[in-house]
This record gives structure tokens, sequence and C-alpha cells, in this order.
């Protein structure tokens, strides 16, 4: 019988942040390729990734609002084409009738403050993210209603932070 390295075995956690990135590679948005999914007992449940909405074009094919109207990152979010790779998840087990209560969130970005109200509400019990984002007030919030927010290293770093 041949035995496993474990070693090289990645944690659930790298696993489905790994996932994570691959689903970002769908995103439309000009500015940052976001990925996220939903997660309830080691079983992926939904996935999303930022862009506009079904039947609406894309900012690859009519360009970033935000960039013309020079909105900085983290601010103004509804200033623009699409949603977010949060918001997606959400919407995509809603369509198909699948509760999110409970489960875990994983995304490259960490979730801004709409995403982490839309979190909360939906009962996600924790999120598990690569990169910061700039605002505060997400974190305060996950943080007061007692939602662990856990920051990984990428897929190809290995571990958390």
């Amino acid at each position: 019988m041949k035995m496993i390295n474990t070693a090289q075995r990645p944690s659930w956690s790298e696993y489905f942040l790994a996932i994570t990135e691959l689903v970002a590679q769908r995103s439309t948005c000009i500015r940052r390729k976001v990925g996220a999914i939903l997660v309830r007992d080691k079983r992926i449940i939904a996935t999303g990734y930022n862009g506009a909405p079904t039947k609406v074009r894309h900012c690859l094919e009519v360009g970033c609002l935000r960039d013309q109207q020079n909105i900085p990152s983290g601010e103004r979010h509804e200033l623009c084409r699409g949603l977010h790779a949060e918001q997606n998840a959400i919407i995509q087990a809603a369509l198909h009738g699948v509760s999110v209560e409970n489960s875990t969130v994983y995304c490259t970005n960490m979730p801004c403050s709409i995403c982490s109200k839309m979190l909360i509400n939906a009962r996600i019990k924790a999120i598990y993210y690569k990169d910061g984002y700039a605002d505060t007030l997400a974190a305060s919030m996950l943080a007061e209603a007692g939602i662990p927010l856990i920051q990984m290293e990428s897929s190809a770093d290995n571990g958390v932070k």
C-alpha cells in the first residue's frame, strides 16, 4: 500500500483559497479580479466573481465607469456596473435554493463594508481571504458580529498569516 505524503497535501483552507483564485479569473472587472466561494461541510455550495449583471455589458466591453470618474478604490461602491464576488455567490445560492447560513466564505480580497453587511445578515460563520482591502468599517462590523476574519497567504505561499 502506497503512503500519501500529507506534507504536500493542502489544508482545506488552502484548497478552497486556491479554487477561489481560479474563480476570480472569470472576473470582467478592469481594476481588480475578485473571486468568492461559499463552503459548508467541506463542500462548495456557490461561487461568484465580480462583474456586471446578466444581460448587461461588462466593463471589458464598455470601459470602467469608476476609472472614467476618477473614483478611488474603496469609495462610492454604488458607482460601478459590477456586482462584487461575494454578492454574486450569495445570489447564485439563492437562485438555486441553497441556504448559505453557517457557511464559510473564501475570498481573494477582504469583503467591503457592503458585502460584509450582507454576509453578516446571511449568517456566514467565518471569512477567509487573501488580500486586504481599504475598508476599516467592514472589519469593525464583522468583529462586532462575531464573525472571524482570517487573512491567508496565497496558495503558492502555503499557509495562514
